[in-house]
């Protein structure tokens, strides 16, 4: 989206009515960083890579230099604006395991596919910046090669823990993420500390040693990976532990203490639907494909 270049107007006070706005569109967080990453995450980027740890997720190799340099997508950009959305759970997320006869699916696939959710929401919060402020934006939600998590600490709204994903003081895990890239230069928000401290829960109880080390993944095993990007056969050895999950894990998510401060979600679209909490496995196993279509009209599970 394109305008002339923004007015003369104090830049603080653009950032609390653009927080102010993403908020009554439903946002619950929202903070401002630089739209760039660190030299050290770019090296980390590439050392992954290098490894293999993407498995067979060749879109990331393929975009790696404009997912590790966020002006090579877009060299206007100066600031990233990140929404965040709490997905928190209404139940304990590790409860179907128990059931065996039932199929295990990620909290966030239990509901309506929250990209369109966000997307819709981003694009109503980017055309008032726009044409607000008079400048470009650029929104992202998990559809562009933006490293959103790193970003998303830089801007205040949560750090990496040991398994790489967002943790947030005021949500825990729960948080789905988009961007909004501006070329207005706002001053960025504090990055959140690390608090993970000596815990090692996450680590620890990853079925497949997903998390061989600290801050490290090798998607390669993880089973959300194995269950909704990988697109072969699921290695012998990995079936067992794998047990009754069938669309992700949230195993690593569940166990962080964060979480005792994470709150359910209140969107009602993100509100867990009956029938995917924890669907008998033999009724899954008799879906034609027709079958299937309308069971998962609507959700993320549908994609694949």
């Amino acid at each position: 989206m394109g305008a002339e270049p923004a007015r003369d107007i104090n830049s603080s006070a653009i950032k609390r009515e653009i927080a102010a706005a993403a908020r009554a569109l439903g946002f619950d967080t929202v903070g401002f960083g630089p739209a760039q990453t660190s030299r050290r995450e770019r090296h980390e980027l590439a050392a992954y890579l290098a490894q293999g740890c993407h498995g067979d997720m060749a879109w990331l190799a393929a975009h790696a230099e404009r997912r590790a340099a966020p002006r090579t997508l877009w060299p206007a950009a100066k600031s990233a604006i990140v929404l965040g959305l709490n997905y928190g759970p209404h139940r304990d997320p590790l409860a179907a395991l128990r059931r065996r006869e039932r199929g295990a699916i990620s909290v966030y696939a239990q509901g309506r596919d929250y990209h369109g959710l966000i997307k819709g929401r981003l694009k109503r919060l980017a055309c008032t910046i726009a044409a607000e402020y008079r400048t470009e934006v650029k929104l992202f939600v998990d559809t562009a090669p933006v490293m959103e998590k790193p970003i998303a600490a830089r801007a205040g709204v949560g750090w990496q823990g040991k398994h790489t994903n967002l943790v947030s003081r005021e949500f825990g895990s729960w948080l789905f993420l988009g961007e909004i890239f501006t070329a207005l230069e706002l001053p960025p928000d504090e990055p959140e500390a690390n608090r993970c401290g000596a815990c090692q829960r996450c680590l620890e109880i990853c079925p497949t040693g997903a998390i061989p080390a600290p801050y490290r993944l090798d998607s390669r095993r993880c089973i959300s990976y194995l269950t909704i990007e990988h697109k072969g056969h699921i290695p012998r050895a990995l079936r067992a532990p794998i047990g009754n999950r069938i669309y992700g894990c949230d195993d690593c998510l569940a166990v962080c203490p964060w979480n005792k401060f994470a709150q359910r979600a209140t969107e009602l679209a993100l509100r867990p639907r009956a029938e995917l909490t924890a669907p008998r496995l033999v009724d899954l196993a008799a879906l034609d494909d027709q079958a299937f279509r309308e069971v998962f009209a609507g959700t993320a599970i549908k994609r694949i």
